[in-house]
């Protein structure tokens, strides 16, 4: 008798027959973040995890250092778990804490080069990913759904819970 873990057999759709549109596009969401969150992971370099390279593009993205609670924000997750994120980039040259100069007491974390060529690194690694993402989905296609994807971060964003 087969494991039920093990069947090969690929559901149907990403809900169940009446369920809401809502719930339909959502799971949807969740099971590509998941399969893309683990392959991405699988070929990022020298033991990054998601949320580190997650960390470092962030901070390039926005063009300024922040504090850990910003990013904790950010990143939806608590402080402590932020702090542990930014302390394994530090260990590794990645980022580097430096002194607001408006207020001493405030640290913000600021990508370093290393970081900067680490994120690159990343982003190198992903390339055939994308490439073989783009065997199967035109760059029309992936065009088009960008702005639709964009408009639902953008909307969830502005309802995340504080």
């Amino acid at each position: 008798m087969a494991d039920a873990g093990s069947s090969k057999r690929k559901p149907k759709g990403p809900g169940l027959e009446g369920d809401p549109l809502g719930n339909l596009v959502m799971t949807e969401i969740g099971i590509i973040a998941q399969l893309s969150g683990t392959l991405f992971e699988s070929v990022l370099p020298d033991g990054m995890t998601r949320a580190q390279y997650g960390v470092l593009n962030h901070l390039l993205r926005m063009e300024q250092d922040r504090t850990i609670g910003e990013l904790a924000n950010s990143f939806q997750v608590r402080q402590p778990t932020m702090s542990s994120t930014v302390r394994k980039l530090e260990d590794k040259g990645l980022v580097e804490l430096k002194h607001d100069p408006e207020d001493r007491r405030i640290r913000r974390v600021a990508i370093t080069e290393a970081g900067r060529a680490a994120r690159q690194a990343g982003l190198a690694a992903l390339g055939p990913l994308y490439a073989e993402l783009m065997e199967h989905m035109s760059e029309e296609e992936l065009k088009a759904i960008l702005p639709t994807l964009t408009k639902m971060r953008e909307l969830l964003d502005e309802r995340r819970p504080e």
